[in-house]
């Protein structure tokens, strides 16, 4: 535990270079693997959403 701020400040900059950043490829691919997914899952909530209140509307119409 650090008792002061240098220290503090040292320890910070040794955990911080043990840190595996991920490859401009990886974040790209990650990136654009989200958009996808969201994509997928708006249209299927879309669909399911329309699906319903179609069945809703059958009920109380």
């Amino acid at each position: 535990m650090a008792t002061n701020p240098f220290q503090f400040i040292q320890e910070v900059r040794t955990e911080t270079s043990k840190v595996v950043w991920p490859s401009r490829r990886e974040t790209i691919i990650t990136t654009v693997m989200v958009f996808i997914m969201c994509a997928f899952a708006a249209v299927f909530f879309f669909v399911v959403d329309r699906i319903l209140g179609w069945g809703i509307g059958q009920v109380l119409g």
